[in-house]
Parts: structure tokens; sequence; C-alpha cells
């Protein structure tokens, strides 16, 4: 059975399974003819043929798309990840072993319907940006063989981009989840560090490293990401996910804020088709309501450098324990070889250092909703790597180096076409625990582009997810005694509260003194026979933040959405009508400031 016009979004299947058009066998014998048409990619190292699938199709017997939600997506493993039965190499031979039993994320997957078509080609203990560093061969770019796939999750990405699977687990420690999607046109997701487990995950440097998602679209990334990202408590790195928005992904559809780097901070290499691409696509999110502000991003760039140029290196010896240095490649034998003589006191004075970087940078991420950056500068010929390749593959890492460090989650996602046809691709990042946030963004900036689906030539389909207001703050208006300067005002600043704009309500509100106090406060009510404009302002809060704030608002006071003159509604301090028997009419003052003088 031919199905050459099938995509393989998850929606996609299952509404192929539903109609009865199609069954995951069928899919399955077809997607192993379409592998053996990409060899010369080097995809795989190992791939599972239809006996050892066969299981997998078992196990889905007496389910369906409406009990599984993954039912009968097939993905793929990184292998430096564990599948049970199946050899991880970590791109060594002679490093490998049979694992007795999946990875915590790999279990929760199959738990979900998915199934494992193989094991992905990789830089050799996933040490490179590039995917060239392989026994099994350098893998190749999805679009032109003569070019990288990125890495060092090569093969994962390629095997999502040429349609051989829906979705894709890689890892990510300097990049490795994010320079591949962008050189693939796919979606790459390094979440925040702890959020999907690494037990029976090969460690590079165990104190960093993450499990990364590929995928054609942001809803099928978040629907994976919601499945994989089960807390494990036998995970000594792992965290549970505590933030407010994890479950409010969508359509983002409410004004952000974005953040790029300073002109002189940005570097392409020399590429400056990409540069434009980068142009194009900050105008492109400015276009979809996005407000862009410029930042200094020294102290990114700084952390950065501390990666391999500091003791974290020392992760990457202590993961390669019991490995002969001849059996890996000399590229890789040389980068375990440096900072050897690093010390205790030199690990110390880096931590000092990156906490400095820090601090600097947790004041960016609290002032915007998400940092923008390219994913990589530019893209190289393999021939290009293989001439220069610690240099090359350190530009890879100029905007991604940093991101585990300084305990950043990331959406990596396409963004257009350089001069040559070949992709370029931006990332989205800001703090720990922003993933959902991330994607939504992603989201709307993906259905904005329109691009195709990798390097199938596929139309990209609508998103299937709802809109969503909720982004990482809340904006509130008040109209007393939280106004700027007056006695509840710390209510707000003391939870990071950022004043956002002074304005006035739709006119169609009453204000009025209520009695009590101190301190003194007015009640807002709406009366559209015979209200007017009041004064207010919004304040942006964090949404994390946002529940104590309501938690300590007195009777006969609340929060509920209060219309503005521009037509918006927003949270805001509304009042029970019952007050008003004992309260004071001061709608002629305008608002609560010229009624008390200040």
């Amino acid at each position: 059975m031919a199905i050459p016009t099938l995509n393989l979004t998850i929606p996609a299947l299952q509404a192929a399974y539903r109609s009865g058009s199609l069954t995951p066998a069928q899919l399955l014998d077809e997607l192993l003819i379409r592998c053996d048409s990409y060899a010369a990619h080097n995809i795989w190292i190992t791939r599972l043929n239809r006996e050892q699938l066969q299981p997998y199709l078992k196990a889905l017997a007496g389910h369906s798309p409406d009990t599984l939600p993954l039912y009968g997506v097939p993905f793929a493993v990184k292998d430096n990840i564990d599948l049970a039965a199946i050899p991880t190499t970590a791109g060594c031979a002679e490093f490998a072993y049979v694992p007795s039993e999946d990875a915590f994320v790999v279990a929760q997957l199959l738990k979900a319907g998915a199934i494992p078509l193989g094991k992905t080609n990789l830089d050799q203990f996933a040490t490179g940006l590039v995917g060239v560093r392989s026994p099994r061969g350098a893998c190749r770019n999805s679009f032109n063989r003569a070019y990288i796939s990125g890495g060092s999750s090569a093969g994962s990405a390629v095997a999502v981009a040429l349609g051989l699977v829906s979705f894709a687990l890689g890892t990510d420690t300097a990049g490795s989840g994010r320079v591949p999607a962008a050189f693939n046109n796919i979606i790459g997701v390094k979440p925040s560090k702890g959020l999907l487990s690494t037990r029976g995950v090969v460690p590079a440097c165990r104190s960093l490293d993450c499990v990364s998602i590929f995928a054609f679209t942001t809803d099928d990334a978040n629907r994976v990401l919601e499945v994989a990202a089960t807390f494990d408590v036998q995970d000594a790195y792992a965290r549970p996910n505590r933030d407010t928005n994890r479950r409010n992904y969508g359509l983002a559809n409410t004004p952000f804020r974005f953040a790029i780097p300073q002109d002189e901070q940005l570097n392409f290499f020399g590429n400056d088709s990409a540069q434009a691409c980068f142009t194009a696509t900050v105008r492109s999110l400015e276009e979809l309501g996005g407000e862009c502000q410029r930042v200094d991003f020294s102290a990114f760039l700084q952390a950065a450098r501390l990666l391999y140029e500091g003791p974290w290196v020392a992760e990457r010896r202590i993961a390669t324990t019991g490995v002969k240095p001849q059996a890996m490649l000399p590229v890789i034998r040389n980068i375990l070889a440096s900072q050897q003589d690093a010390s205790a006191d030199d690990l110390f004075r880096a931590q000092y250092q990156l906490q400095e970087y820090n601090q600097q940078v947790q004041a960016i991420l609290e002032h915007c909703d998400c940092l923008l950056t390219p994913t990589a500068g530019t893209l190289y010929t393999i021939a290009e790597v293989e001439a220069d390749p610690i240099r090359l593959n350190s530009h890879l890492g100029y905007y991604t180096n940093f991101m585990n460090l300084l305990d950043c989650a990331a959406v990596a996602m396409p963004a257009g076409w350089l001069d040559n046809g070949l992709p370029f691709g931006v990332t989205l990042f800001s703090r720990a625990f922003s993933d959902t946030r991330l994607l939504s963004i992603a989201n709307r900036l993906q259905q904005g582009l329109q691009l195709p689906l990798g390097a199938t030539g596929q139309a990209l389909p609508a998103s299937q997810a709802g809109n969503t207001g909720v982004m990482d703050r809340i904006d509130v208006v008040v109209c007393g005694a939280h106004l700027q300067g007056l006695p509840l005002n710390w209510q707000l600043t003391e939870r990071g509260g950022e004043l956002i704009a002074k304005t006035r309500s739709a006119a169609c509100y009453r204000l009025y003194a209520l009695a009590g106090g101190p301190p003194f406060r007015p009640g807002m009510v709406r009366d559209e026979a015979a209200g007017t404009a009041v004064e207010v302002e919004i304040w942006r809060l964090p949404t994390a933040q946002f529940g104590s704030f309501v938690a300590g608002i007195p009777a006969p006071l609340g929060i509920g959405k209060v219309e503005l003159a521009d037509g918006h509604w927003y949270s805001g301090f509304i009042c029970d009508p019952y007050a008003l028997a004992t309260a004071t009419d001061i709608t002629h003052f305008g608002g609560w400031r010229a009624y008390i003088g200040k």
C-alpha cells in the first residue's frame, strides 16, 4: 500500500486511523520502504525490522486514538537513549550495550501508544553540533546532502524532516536539539532542565543534559511534551513542573514583548542571507503583535564560553569513563583531552562567574515574554566542517551553548530560506518552565509564516489549538490604593509588578469611596446607563504571583473583568454592589487621585 500523500502530523494520522483508511501496520510497512530510499542520508544506527515492530503493534490491540494520545504514532530515538533490547551505542561501537529496559521518557511514549522505528545517528557521545562526527558516516541534510544536518541529534531531526517518523527524541546539552531543527526546517523543543527524565540516557554533561523533541509543528511537539514530561522520582536531576501555564498551550492571541541582541552582538559569520532572514523574522513577530526590545546580550555570550573553555568539559570525561581513547574519533578525543588541568578551584571560580551571569540575565528574562535569536548564524557544507571541525562547530554554538548553563527553556523553529535554498531557523527562549508559553508564541509565528513541513513539501496544517491569552504575566487594572505611589502599591511591586500604562476605563463605570479604612479604598461599579470613564492603571504581574495577590484582596472588592477605553477587557478590581449602601459616590472626580488630592 503506497501512501505518498499522507503527512505524518499526529492529527493527520489519527484522522486516517479513525476513518479506517489506514492502520498502524500499513503505515509501518510503508515507512520501512521509505527508510530504504533514504539510506544515503545515514539516518539510522539501528532500524527495527517488521518482526521487532510487531510487539508494539500488538500492544495497540483494543485501543484507538481516543484511548491513547499517541496511538500508532511512529517516532525515532537518538542512539544515546535506551530502547529495551536494542543496542545503545552513543556512536561508539566499543561503548555499546543492550539495555534491559526503556529509558523512562521512552516508556512514557510507549504507554501512550507511540511506536519506535529505530535508533538514530549522532555525533559521537553527543559531542558536536554538526552531525558529521560519527563512525556511521556524516548524517546528511534533508534538503541537500552536501550540507551538514546539524548535531548532535542528527538522525532524529532528518528522520522527521524527511517524513519517516512523526516525531523524534534527541538530547540537548549545548544545542543538539535545536541546531538540527534549524537546518532541517522543523520544530526543536529543548525543555527546561529536569522536565523530561534523563534516566536511561547516556550522559554528556549530566548536570546540564536535556531530552529534546523534534516535530513538524508546535501542536505535535506540545502533545509529545505533555506525555513525556512526567516527573521521575528516580532521576536525581528531575524537577516537577509547577508552572502555572503548563496546560495553557494555544495560539497566543495577546500582545507580547520579545527581545533581541543588540546589532553588534549578532553574528552571522559572513552569511548576509541569514542576517536578512533574521531581520524578516523580527518584522514578522512585530506584525503578529510583538513589541521588540534590544538588550545587552553580553552575559549570555560570556556564559556560553564556559561550556567548553571551562571545567564543565570534565563532565564529558566522566560520561566516557572506561572508554579507551583510541576507540573514539580523533575530534572527540581531542575535545575530551582539553581542560585536563582544571582544578576544584577552577570549578568554583567558574560557578561564581556563572552565578553572576545568571543574575544579569534574570533581569532581562523578567521583562519580556521571550528572547529571539537565530538558532545558528550560518550553515556549512560537510566538506567545510571536515576541513575545520573545531572552529566551525564553535560558530554553530554561538546562540546555543549558554542555554542550559543559564537554566532556560527554548523552542527552535523554521523561519525562512537562505539564498541557497536551505532552511533558516530562529529560537525563542526564556526562563525555566516557560515551555508552554514559548510553544504558544512559536505556534503563532509558525502559523503566520506558513512554511512547509520539513523537507516533505507538504503544507503546514492549521493549528488545532485554541486561542490563549495566558502568558507569563497577567495584566491587572487598578483604580485606587494600588495606583503608583499610593499605600497599597507595594503589593504589586514586591511581587515583581510593572506599570504598563496609565489610562481610563470605558465610559460606563461609577466610582465610590468605600466606608472604613485606613487604607481608604474606592469601589468601581459598571453602570452602562449613567457611567463615565475612570482613571486607572494597568500593572503587569508575574502569573505565579497573581494568586497570592488576589487572596489578599478583602471584601467587598474582588477581581473581575474591566473594560478600558480602547474596548479591551482586562482582569481588574470590581466591587460587590452591597457595599454601595454605605459608600460615597465620587464619580464626578474622574478618579481616585483627584478625589484624595494626590
